[in-house]
């Protein structure tokens, strides 16, 4: 990968740089950005210097063992607090024992092997998942102080290839009690695709405290100037054990309980443009069920069982995992994952 220049783009403090990470000189500009970063969220000496560590040792890990590494590099807020996040993803040889490629001193690749553990050191949360044959997704959060709780939903997109804009989103907010989370496909490709996806995000974020279908009404009155989007919104309600959802257009959505994997109904239209009829429906929703939402950028022939213990990982991980080996190349992607316990 050529030298990336990232210090004057925006979408280092919105939605994240994407670095793809082959080549050993690539390490530096993702050490770089990641400084840079560190400065734009307001992470003291030591915290950056941490995150330097981490992000450095996460992308010389791409470059030693990985296939088709990429890293995703994006901020992490929690309240007025902000941190970042790194998200590495590969489709390399993967780990049989994750528990001892943590350890200081184990390697496969004739180094020093203490690449993990200083970014487990250094890190202020991190989550891995690995499959032998497969790859391994790592998720790592350096925040000032102590990090907050594990969160209960995450989503992950990147634009297709060739384009610099992503026109998929995803937003997840607490609001007066309401658990809900956005998955949103701007109409199209490119620039405008991205403008109208945001649009749908930051109207999701100033949205009332309403259910699902009237948050949707709220997204459409406040879109009419975009060129549009597909967008579905639901709300987890673990007290009720239901999660409560409402979409138009091409978002897929389902409730992923043990064995069971329901489908959930978006309605025809698009938000901003043709609204028709919104429908909300309510779904069981128990604990320890998990709600997948995705974009048309990728298909629906992933199965969750195809990964033995991915279930118990992070909405982060399980998210960038489905990305890698879901999403198709010619189209923009996203992915989001909430659970039912936090």
């Amino acid at each position: 990968m050529g030298a990336v220049d990232v210090s004057g783009d925006d979408r280092l403090v919105d939605d994240g740089v994407w670095f793809q990470v082959e080549e050993a000189g690539a390490v530096g500009t993702v050490r770089r950005a990641a400084e840079l970063l560190a400065r734009r969220m307001g992470l003291d000496e030591a915290r950056s210097g941490a995150l330097a560590i981490v992000a450095a040792e996460l992308a010389s890990n791409l470059v030693k063992h990985a296939d088709d590494g990429l890293l995703l590099l994006r901020p992490a807020r929690s309240g007025p607090v902000g941190g970042v996040e790194l998200l590495a993803v590969d489709s390399g040889p993967g780990m049989g024992d994750v528990v001892s490629s943590t350890r200081d001193g184990h390697s496969t690749a004739g180094s020093l092997g203490i690449g993990l553990g200083a970014i487990s050191r250094q890190s202020s949360w991190t989550d891995l998942y690995s499959l032998p044959g497969r790859g391994t997704v790592s998720a790592v959060q350096v925040w000032p102080a102590e990090p907050p709780e594990p969160a209960w939903a995450a989503g992950v997109s990147r634009p297709m290839s060739g384009e610099q804009s992503c026109g998929d989103g995803f937003a997840v907010r607490t609001v007066e009690g309401r658990r809900q989370v956005l998955v949103c496909d701007g109409l199209g490709h490119g620039p405008l695709a991205a403008v109208a996806a945001r649009a749908t995000v930051h109207a999701f974020q100033l949205a009332p405290a309403v259910p699902p279908a009237t948050v949707l009404e709220h997204l459409h009155r406040a879109t009419a100037h975009t060129r549009g989007a597909a967008a579905a919104v639901a709300e987890l309600d673990p007290a009720a054990g239901l999660v409560r959802y409402a979409g138009l257009g091409n978002i897929s959505g389902c409730v992923l309980h043990q064995d069971e994997r329901r489908g959930l109904v978006s309605m025809p239209g698009i938000v901003g443009h043709q609204r028709r009829t919104i429908r909300e429906f309510d779904y069981p929703f128990p604990d320890g069920a998990c709600l997948v939402m995705h974009t048309d950028g990728v298909t629906d022939r992933w199965r969750l069982a195809d990964y033995p213990g991915l279930r118990r990982r992070s909405p982060q991980v399980i998210a960038g995992t489905i990305l890698r080996d879901a999403a198709v190349r010619r189209d923009d992607a996203c992915v989001l994952v909430a659970l039912a316990t936090a």
